[in-house]
């Protein structure tokens, strides 16, 4: 019976030093996303994105609590699915904003190459014809 009852139940155990690890994680990502900005490596449009995450993995590191009350939000009992459930959304997101992004770059790389086109055409004399006259 036990057994059962701690499985309906979603607790987080995470041992002070797993906890501690997450932290650094966290810290070492959100200074890797500032170095990457410094060495203009990343845009800082997208880096708002990224210090998200990094805050995110933070709280989470802090309070891994949070955790069991979003897996009761999201209806699901254990919360492993829950983590899990919210990566992969953000994996998604994050696939679809860059997936607009490329669609959006490849416009306009064909409408500048179609506009250097037509610069080209309109600087460049007309190709003189040898017409015999005879």
């Amino acid at each position: 019976m036990r057994l059962l009852l701690a499985a309906d139940s979603p607790t987080v155990h995470l041992t002070p030093q797993a906890r501690v690890l997450a932290a650094v994680i966290a810290i070492v990502f959100m200074a890797m996303i500032l170095e990457m900005i410094r060495r203009h490596r990343l845009q800082e449009r997208y880096s708002v994105i990224w210090f998200v995450v990094g805050l995110g993995l933070l709280i989470g590191a802090a309070f891994p609590a949070l955790l069991e009350l979003v897996a009761n939000v999201m209806g699901v009992r254990d919360t492993n699915v829950a983590l899990f459930s919210l990566v992969l959304l953000l994996l998604l997101g994050l696939a679809l904003n860059f997936s607009v992004l490329v669609s959006r770059q490849a416009e306009q790389i064909t409408r500048l190459a179609q506009e250097q086109a037509l610069e080209e055409a309109r600087r460049e004399p007309p190709p003189e014809q040898d017409v015999d006259r005879a």
